[in-house]
């Protein structure tokens, strides 16, 4: 039985520039990985969709989310025309979780691309998204992003200018035999917290059902301004995946 699922909507943009994929790797190792990339160009949209499969790929490999981000995060800052001044290379929002049975949970992000857990009726956010916001609260522009996959930006800088590292990560260990994991773009969350409808609503029943739910509640709540909308959602067992 397939034990997540992945919606996406374009909105109101010309394309869609966020993406979500899901590798396994041996021992029932699994990483589940969302990119919301910045921008709508083809070039953002196409290096999105390899980054995604690059991020999750390492983080399986390594076996934990932050590993795998930070080896994403060093290859891609050493692209070639990053010095550049005319280059405006791709960047994108990214988050990652890896599942290893018998292990917490490790999670690692920059930018603000979100991971949750559900269990009714507790949404437990996991992330703390890496924009001006955070830096500035509480009147810091929520769309300005203080870190994202394919910059440059080392920890210490970015601790210096905006108080967290370019990759930041975290441990969790469910209390529950099941949760549900939801990786959301900004286009899914942030149209959802602005209705003042509990996150929770959203996330019942089966998960493909539940995954298009989150992402037409988005798009139909944020109207003719709507951005990209991309969820992943996925059953965790304690034994199988944590």
């Amino acid at each position: 039985m397939r034990t997540y699922a992945i919606a996406t909507h374009t909105g109101a943009r010309p394309r869609q520039c966020d993406t979500a994929t899901v590798v396994a790797a041996p021992g029932g190792v699994r990483a589940f990985a969302l990119l919301d990339g910045v921008g709508s160009t083809e070039e953002v949209a196409r290096w999105t969709r390899g980054a995604a499969h690059q991020v999750a790929a390492l983080a399986a490999r390594h076996q934990n989310a932050g590993a795998g981000l930070r080896a994403a995060y060093a290859k891609y800052a050493a692209r070639p025309g990053h010095n550049d001044p005319w280059a405006d290379p791709p960047h994108a929002a990214a988050v990652v979780v890896v599942t290893v049975p018998g292990r917490p949970l490790t999670v690692a992000w920059c930018g603000d691309a979100r991971a949750y857990l559900w269990t009714d009726p507790d949404v437990v956010q996991l992330t703390n998204d890496h924009n001006d916001r955070r830096a500035h609260p509480p009147y810091g522009a929520r769309n300005i992003l203080t870190s994202a996959l394919g910059a440059q930006s080392t920890d210490a800088g970015l601790r210096a200018l905006h108080g967290h590292p370019a990759v930041e990560e975290t441990t969790y260990t469910p209390a529950d035999s099941w949760v549900r994991l939801w990786l959301a773009s900004d286009g899914a969350y942030e149209p959802l917290e602005e209705a003042s409808v509990p996150l929770s609503d959203f996330l019942y029943g089966g998960l493909e059902e539940a995954a298009r739910t989150v992402v037409e509640s988005a798009i139909e709540a944020d109207g003719e301004r709507a951005d990209n909308a991309t969820t992943l959602l996925a059953d965790l067992y304690r034994g199988t995946h944590y």
